[in-house]
This record gives C-alpha cells, sequence and structure tokens, in this order.
C-alpha cells in the first residue's frame, strides 16, 4: 500500500500532467474556433509546447485540428475543435410545457437531438418521457458520454428538485434520468443555469457581477459573481419570482401570497383582460403580444404586466447592484411590447442616486437555449477535470 507521501507525489504528478492540458480545452472551449497560435500566445505557451499538448490531446480524441486560413507570412498554424469521437454530455432542458435533449461536445455548444411536450405533468410520466430519450442518446453514444445535467423549471436544493409551483411538483426523484448507474447527474435550477451561462458566454460575459432574470411561467434568475452564481446555503437561491411584489391578495401555486410570478406573466396578462387563468402561461404570454397590436384592451394589460416587471427590476438593482441585467425568456419580449411603461416604472424604483448611472438592461443573446448551455456547462466543469481526463484516458486506451 502506498503511503500518504506516495499518494500526495502521485496526486501532484497527475494534477501536472493535465494542467496544460486542461487549459488548453478551456480556451478552446471558451473561444469556438480558437487557433493554435492564440491558444500558447494567450497561455504563455512556447510553439513546441503547444504542439506537443495538443498532438497528446488528438490521440487522446479530445480535439481535433484544422489548418487555419493564412494571414500573413507568419507560420502557418491550425484551428482547434471538438474530436468527433472525444467525450460528450448530454444536457436536458425540463420546462413547464415541453422538453429538450441535447448534446454537447467539449466546445460546449448543445444539440438539440430529441424535444417533445408533456403528455402529462404527472412527475412519474415526465421522467420517464424524457428518461427514455436520455437512454436513446446514451445507447447511440456510449461511453463517449460522460454526464448529464439536468435544468428543470424547479426549486432545487442541494442538487434536488424539491418544489415546482409551475409544474404543480413538490419533492420529484430525477434518478430516473441517469442512463447509467456510473454516470454523474447534475440537476439545476433553469433559469440559475441560464444567468451561469449569460455571464460565461452571452451578454454578461466579461461582468463582475451581472444579474439575470427570466420569465417563462413566473419569474427567475440569478446573481452571477465573476462567474459563479449565487445559490444560497442550499442551492435554493435566486427564486425571484417568489419575492411579495405583487398582489398579497393573490395565493401562489408555491404556497406564499403576493408574489411576483402572478403579476408578469401569463396569468398576470388573462387575469387584466377578465380571462380564466391559461394552462400555458409561457404560450399565452406570447399571442398576447400578438393580440396587442390590434386590441387596445390586451395593450393595457401587457403594460400593466410590463410595470410591474419593471418596477422589481428596480428593486432587484437597488438590492444586489449588479453590473449588467439581462432579460431573458419572455422578459425581453414583454419590456420591448411596453418599453414606456417599463422604463417608467423602472427608473420611479431606482434609488435617486442611481438613476444617473443605472446598470445596462440587455436582452439574453443565448434565447431560448440559456438553460440548455447552462447545463452542458456543469457537466463539462465535472468532466474537464484532473480525475474526469484521468477516467477518459483509462477508458479510451483501455
Amino acid at each position: 500500500m502506498a503511503s500518504p507521501a506516495g499518494r500526495a507525489r502521485s496526486v501532484r504528478a497527475r494534477d501536472a500532467r493535465w494542467r496544460g492540458a486542461l487549459a488548453v480545452l478551456e480556451e478552446m472551449r471558451h473561444r469556438p474556433g480558437v487557433t493554435r497560435a492564440d491558444v500558447a500566445r494567450r497561455l504563455a505557451l512556447s510553439t513546441g509546447s503547444a504542439t506537443e499538448i495538443t498532438a497528446r490531446l488528438r490521440e487522446l480524441a479530445l480535439l481535433s485540428e484544422t489548418p487555419a486560413a493564412a494571414t500573413g507570412r507568419g507560420r502557418p498554424t491550425t484551428v482547434l475543435h471538438s474530436h468527433p469521437d472525444g467525450p460528450v454530455v448530454i444536457a436536458v432542458d425540463l420546462r413547464q410545457e415541453d422538453w429538450r435533449c441535447a448534446v454537447a461536445e467539449i466546445d460546449g455548444r448543445p444539440r438539440v437531438s430529441e424535444e417533445g411536450r408533456h403528455g402529462s405533468r404527472h412527475p412519474a410520466k415526465v421522467v420517464a418521457a424524457v428518461g427514455e430519450a436520455v437512454r436513446r442518446v446514451h445507447d447511440r453514444l456510449g461511453g463517449r458520454v460522460r454526464a448529464v445535467a439536468v435544468a428543470a423549471a424547479a426549486a432545487v436544493r442541494h442538487g434536488a428538485v424539491v418544489q415546482s409551483a409551475t409544474l404543480g411538483w413538490d419533492a420529484v426523484d430525477l434518478t430516473g434520468l441517469a442512463p447509467a448507474p456510473n454516470l454523474p447527474l447534475l440537476v439545476g435550477n433553469d433559469a440559475t443555469l441560464a444567468g451561469a451561462a449569460e455571464a460565461r458566454y452571452g451578454a454578461a460575459a466579461g461582468a463582475g457581477t451581472a444579474l439575470h432574470v427570466t420569465i417563462e411561467v413566473g419569474v427567475g434568475g440569478t446573481l452571477v459573481v465573476d462567474g459563479l452564481p449565487i445559490e444560497g446555503a442550499t442551492g435554493a437561491g435566486g427564486e425571484f419570482g417568489h419575492l411579495p411584489l405583487g398582489d398579497p391578495a393573490l395565493r401562489c401555486p408555491c404556497g406564499a401570497r403576493g408574489c411576483w410570478d402572478l403579476a408578469v406573466d401569463g396569468r398576470a396578462i388573462a387575469r387584466h383582460l377578465g380571462e380564466p387563468p391559461p394552462r400555458d402561461p409561457r404560450s399565452y404570454a406570447q399571442a398576447a403580444l400578438v393580440r396587442a397590436e390590434e386590441d387596445a384592451a390586451v395593450r393595457s394589460a401587457v403594460g400593466r404586466a410590463a410595470s410591474g416587471f419593471g418596477r422589481g427590476i428596480a428593486g432587484l438593482i437597488n438590492a444586489l447592484d449588479p453590473g449588467i441585467v439581462t432579460l431573458g425568456g419572455f422578459a425581453e419580449p414583454l419590456r420591448a411590447a411596453a418599453a414606456e411603461e417599463f422604463a417608467t416604472a423602472l427608473t420611479d424604483g431606482l434609488m435617486r442616486f442611481r438613476r444617473a448611472d443605472p446598470p445596462p438592461v440587455v436582452a439574453a443573446t443565448l434565447g431560448d437555449d440559456g438553460a440548455l448551455h447552462g447545463a452542458a456547462a456543469i457537466a463539462l466543469d465535472r468532466v474537464l477535470t484532473e480525475e474526469g481526463l484521468d477516467a477518459w484516458a483509462a477508458d479510451h486506451t483501455g
């Protein structure tokens, strides 16, 4: 049996073995289309070291290279890509009305493989339907699949779904989505993951402190600081929609009264119009924006929802002091459809010292794919570690 000192030396040797490789893979992941010369320059690697590392990564099917277009008299270089036989992760976006299952290579870009609408929102039926899709992907890709991550429209604590007001769930076991017992299954809140992805790859990239807010069925989001979402003590932070910014006479499906959720989404628009609560508030809200172009009553209802949304954004800015605010899902179309009402409510809600220089409020650039990008990111974070590459190398060479 190895001594503690021997084991420590072994760990240090392993870490040194993979340190340069991980740095190259991270450059490729965060800068699609990057060249080997650019990577060497950014990481302060010699030409020989960069060539040696990329050659080793090619042998392990961790990247591939193609000739880069000539740009001058310098030495020719190559563009780094994910290897066609390399590791992948499965990312699942589990929403109120539907689900999507995607595959992401090391470049982190999810490509949807299967999708469907919920025939029933009963947890067992949803998990069964999505689990079958995940297993089909796993059967096709086999050992290339290294992790599965789920972005759920639900409150998540300690990596498990504890409640989903939008789906009508309490605690639900999602372990049935893991296609094999040895594969890591990671679960996160969809809005939190979308915000983390927006800070890495989207409109908030490079911002030290970014606030992401999205409207689907209700409001979700996260505060991201230095690329990491602030999730709270148990991982259930970011439930912005359940701040008491709405009508205290209204009971939210979450159990609380006066939730902001009920003041800004399709349920709010329907209530202002005297229409019954929609089964699918997300689709209803999108249709309402079209109706608003020709119907003054619908236009007024949309304006009231946008005003309630702007007022809440002001409160979050006052409380959290972000450098930028990104809007995902239905949030940006709602703001655009009633820009004056949103802007007035936002300005009125800001503390006086903030009004001269408020943080920019911009559309998220990842759109409806934000949660999938976030799920892929946390799965790849698990794979692209010393331990993850050790396991891949052992499986690949074996």
